[in-house]
């Protein structure tokens, strides 16, 4: 399980600047936001520290938490150090996850990453995924799919929804889709994220699939 945040890391976090997620703290600190994948130091200098998508999604569940909440809607439980998980499709979802709680916590994950493209990407550049998504890509690529309002598959075989998997290539990952007109708009969504996407047929199954990988120019 993840380690809750500290009272101190809490407030940093909700310090940080609301337009960029610039960080002020002690080395020790930011070093600490760093090793927990919530934040990350800008390569170039004076090196200083930026929320990752990860890091915005925990302090929209602090301003969310301080927020007065309307009891007839079901509440996503707190999540311990505030990780947001995008989701490749299959995976058990809790009920209370669902709803106007998830699509907020989306856009935020999604806004926090076009941050991430911009202040990690050499010219700033937001219309193509950065280093952190080519090292991640089927949560990366999960999210541009949920964030443009696609919906991943459930748990129980046979429930629609798109599905993110792994592939050989190391660069790639392949989206599954439960028909040919869900499949084109995955392809579309993932180009105007910043991706390079085609349509192929599996040898074994001739099910049709989409190959995807991040753009570099």
């Amino acid at each position: 399980m993840t380690r809750p945040l500290t009272a101190a890391q809490r407030r940093m976090i909700e310090a940080a600047d609301p337009g960029t997620g610039r960080l002020r703290g002690t080395e020790a600190q930011l070093t600490a936001l760093v090793k927990r994948g919530l934040a990350f130091r800008h390569p170039r200098p004076p090196h200083d520290h930026f929320l990752t998508p990860a890091g915005h999604r925990a302090r929209e569940a602090a301003q969310a938490q301080a927020e007065p909440s309307d009891p007839s809607e079901p509440q996503a439980p707190a999540s311990t150090g505030g990780v947001f998980a995008a989701r490749a499709g299959g995976e058990p979802v809790p009920p209370a996850a669902e709803g106007p709680a998830r699509t907020r916590e989306v856009r935020s994950a999604w806004q926090g990453m076009l941050e991430l493209r911009r202040m990690t990407n050499p010219d700033a550049s937001t219309d193509r995924p950065c280093a952190w998504e080519r090292t991640h890509l089927v949560q990366a690529a999960a999210l541009a799919l949920e964030a443009a309002g696609h919906r991943p598959a459930g748990a129980a075989e046979g429930e629609d929804g798109y599905r993110v998997r792994e592939t050989p290539q190391p660069d790639a990952v392949a989206v599954h889709a439960p028909d040919a007109p869900t499949l084109r708009a995955c392809v579309e969504t993932l180009e105007a994220s910043g991706w390079q996407a085609g349509e192929y047929t599996e040898p074994r199954t001739r099910r049709r699939y989409v190959l995807a990988s991040p753009r570099r120019v």
